[in-house]
C-alpha cells in the first residue's frame, strides 16, 4: 500500500474539524484561566477598599464585566468544544473501521487466514477505540495546555517577570517531566493489556460461536475458567495503569503545592518590596491555581497517547502484512467467455514448508465442462481452488485463463468471471432476498425465486414467509443443509462463466445431496464447473473425476494417465 492510505491520512482528512476542537478548548482554558485569575484580583482588590474605609476607591466596572464576559466565553467555548470534538472522534472512528475494511480485505482469506476471528474483532472494536481518539483525548489537551501555559507565562511577565520564570518551571515539571516520568515504563504494561483485551475478546467470541460444541463435550468449565483467567489478567493490567496514574497525580499535586507556596512567597515578596500592589499578587497566586488545575489532566492525556500508540502499531501490524498477490502494473485484457481454463505444470508449497501440495499439475476445464477433484484432507484440493481463484501465485507453473496468465491481469477483471462457493459459507443476517442479492444485486423476485427452486429451497422459503422472511444471525432459523443450498443459490445468481464448488452438498442427506446435484448440473447450463467433494456423485453431474494424490492428479479408476482433460 502507498503512503496515501496512512493512519495519518485519515486524521488530515478531519484536520480543521480537529484544529477547531483544539482552539476551542484552548479558549475554554484560557478562559477558565483568566476568570480565576481576574476574580482572585477583584476580590483582592474589593477586600482592600472595604478594609480602607470609605475613602478608597477601586475600579469595579471593568473587572465585573470582564468576569461576567469570561463566564460567558468558557460556557459557549466548552459547549462548542465538547460538540466539534465528539462530531470529529465520530467521524474518525466510522473512517477508521472503513480503513481497516478497505485494508485488511485484500489479504483475506490468504494473509488473515492465520489470524483469529476474536483478534480481528479486538484490533477493530478496542484498538481502534483507543486510536480515534487519539487527537482529541491526548494530543489535543496536550497542545491546548501549551498553548494556555504559554498565555499565562506571558500574562505573569507583564505583571512580574520572576512570576513569568516560575511558571515557566512549573509548566514543564507538571506537564512533561512529571506525567513522563509516571508513563516512562507503560509501553509494556499498555502492550500486555492490549494483548490481554484481545485474548479476552477471542475467548469470549469463540465461546459464544461455540457453546453448543462446549456444551455437548462438557467443556463449559474449562472455558469459563481460561475467560476468567482472562479477565484477571486485564484486570490486573488495569489495575496498574491505575497505579501509574495515581502516582502521577500525586507526584503532581507534590510539586503543585510547592510551585503554589513558591509563587505565594514570591508575590508576597514583590508586594512588601513595592514591586506590584496587592491585586496583581493575587492575580498571581490565582493564576498559578488555575494554570496547575488545567494541567491535572495531563498525566491522563500522556496515558492515552500511549495507548494509541501502541493500538496504531497493532492495527498496522494486521493491514500492513504483504499481501499474498500483487496486481500487475499494466493488467492484460481477460478473453470473453467461452474461453479455456487451463493448469500448466503447477507447483506449490505454503510458505515457510518444503513439501510440495501441488506438484506439476496439468488440467484443462473447457467451456461448459464439469469436473470433480476428490482427495484426502490436507492433500492440496482447496488449495487447487486458491489458485484458480488467484488467492495465491504458483511457485512455478501457471494457471490461464483463454491463454492469458492471471498473473497478468487484475484480480477484480478476474473475480466477476468466477462464481465461489466456498467450504462454509456463511449465510448473513438478513432476509433470504438480501442473501441471494449478494450473488446479483439486480436481480428481480422472479429470479430469486426461479433459483431457489432449483435448489429445492422454494418451498422452505414460502413457508417462511417469502423473500423477505429473516434467517437470523449465520442463518439460525435454518438447518445446515437448508444455509448450505441458500448459499449454492447466491452462487447460481452470479453471471459468471466458471463455477468453484467446495464441498457443495456438506450437511446434507444423501437423497437430498443427489437431487440437488442433478439439479446443479441441469441449472449451469454453459457454464464451467470445478467442484472439490468427497461425496458420491450421481451419474451425469460431471464429466471427469479425479483424485488429487501426493500432489499429482489421477483418474478416478486409479488407472495414471494423461492429466490433461480431453474434450468430452
Amino acid at each position: 500500500m502507498s503512503g496515501d492510505d496512512s493512519l495519518r491520512v485519515v486524521f488530515a482528512r478531519h484536520r480543521w474539524r480537529l484544529l477547531l476542537a483544539v482552539v476551542l478548548l484552548l479558549v475554554t482554558m484560557l478562559a477558565g484561566i483568566g476568570l480565576l485569575g481576574l476574580s482572585g484580583g477583584f476580590l483582592t482588590a474589593a477586600a482592600l477598599a472595604g478594609a480602607l474605609g470609605a475613602g478608597a476607591t477601586f475600579n469595579f466596572f471593568s473587572p465585573s464585566a470582564g468576569i461576567r464576559a469570561l463566564t460567558l466565553v468558557r460556557i459557549a467555548s466548552r459547549y462548542f468544544e465538547k460538540l466539534v470534538g465528539h462530531d470529529a472522534t465520530l467521524r474518525i472512528a466510522r473512517d477508521l473501521r472503513v480503513w481497516f475494511f478497505r485494508r485488511a480485505l485484500p489479504l483475506a482469506p490468504a494473509r488473515l487466514g492465520g489470524t483469529r476471528t476474536g483478534e480481528l474483532l479486538a484490533r477493530l472494536m478496542s484498538d481502534i477505540g483507543e486510536v480515534d481518539g487519539l487527537l482529541v483525548r491526548a494530543v489535543g489537551p496536550l497542545l491546548a495546555l501549551a498553548g494556555s501555559a504559554l498565555a499565562t507565562i506571558a500574562v505573569a511577565a507583564c505583571i512580574h517577570w520572576p512570576a513569568a520564570a516560575l511558571l515557566l518551571l512549573l509548566s514543564l515539571l507538571v506537564g512533561i517531566g512529571v506525567p513522563v516520568l509516571a508513563v516512562r515504563h507503560g509501553d509494556a504494561g499498555e502492550a500486555a493489556r492490549a494483548l490481554h483485551r484481545t485474548r479476552l475478546r477471542a475467548l469470549a467470541y469463540e465461546g459464544l460461536e461455540g457453546a453448543a460444541d462446549l456444551a455437548a463435550l462438557g467443556a463449559l468449565d474449562d472455558w469459563r475458567a481460561r475467560v476468567e483467567g482472562a479477565a484477571r489478567q486485564l484486570a490486573g493490567d488495569d489495575h496498574r495503569r491505575r497505579g501509574r496514574l495515581i502516582a502521577g497525580n500525586v507526584l503532581h499535586s507534590a510539586c503543585a503545592g510547592l510551585g503554589l507556596l513558591a509563587m505565594l512567597w514570591l508575590a508576597l515578596s514583590a508586594f512588601q518590596d513595592g514591586r506590584i500592589e496587592a491585586p496583581l499578587a493575587a492575580t498571581l497566586v490565582f493564576l498559578t491555581v488555575a494554570l496547575l488545575e488545567v494541567a491535572a489532566g495531563c498525566g491522563l492525556a500522556w496515558q492515552a497517547l500511549q495507548s494509541a500508540r501502541i493500538s496504531a502499531a497493532r492495527l498496522r501490524a494486521i493491514v500492513e502484512q504483504p499481501p499474498s498477490v500483487v496486481d500487475p502494473a499494466s493488467p492484460h485484457s481477460l478473453p470473453e467467455p467461452p474461453a479455456t481454463l487451463s493448469f500448466e505444470q503447477v507447483v506449490f508449497a505454503w510458505p515457510g514448508e518444503t513439501r510440495r501440495l501441488l506438484d506439476g499439475i496439468d488440467l484443462q476445464l473447457r467451456p461448459g465442462e464439469r469436473i470433480a477433484i476428490r482427495g484426502d484432507s490436507g492433500c492440496g484440493k482447496t488449495t487447487l481452488s486458491a489458485l484458480l481463484l488467484r488467492l495465491w501465485d504458483p511457485q512455478q507453473g501457471s494457471v490461464r485463463w483463454g491463454g492469458v496468465d492471471l498473473r497478468e491481469v487484475a484480480q477484480d477483471d478476474w473475480h466477476r468471471r468466477v462464481a465461489w462457493l466456498p467450504q462454509g459459507a456463511p449465510v448473513f443476517a438478513g432476509s433470504i432476498a438480501d442473501n441471494l442479492r449478494l450473488g446479483d444485486p439486480q436481480a428481480d423476485e422472479a429470479r430469486l425465486w426461479a433459483v431457489l427452486e432449483q435448489v429445492r429451497l422454494g418451498e422452505w422459503a414460502r413457508h417462511q414467509g417469502g423473500l423477505s422472511a429473516w434467517v437470523g444471525e449465520n442463518g439460525a432459523t435454518m438447518s445446515a443443509g437448508q444455509a448450505r443450498r441458500l448459499a449454492m443459490a447466491r452462487a447460481l445468481l452470479r453471471d459468471a462463466p466458471l463455477m468453484v464448488l467446495d464441498e457443495p452438498t456438506e450437511g446434507l442427506d444423501v437423497d437430498t445431496a443427489d437431487a440437488l446435484l442433478v439439479d446443479l448440473a441441469q441449472a449451469l447450463g454453459p457454464r464451467s464447473l470445478l467442484m472439490i467433494t468427497h461425496g458420491h456423485l450421481p451419474e451425469g453431474v460431471v464429466h471427469r473425476q479425479y483424485r488429487l494424490q501426493s500432489g499429482r492428479l489421477m483418474p478416478e479408476t486409479g488407472e495414471v494417465r494423461s492429466q490433461v482433460i480431453e474434450p468430452s
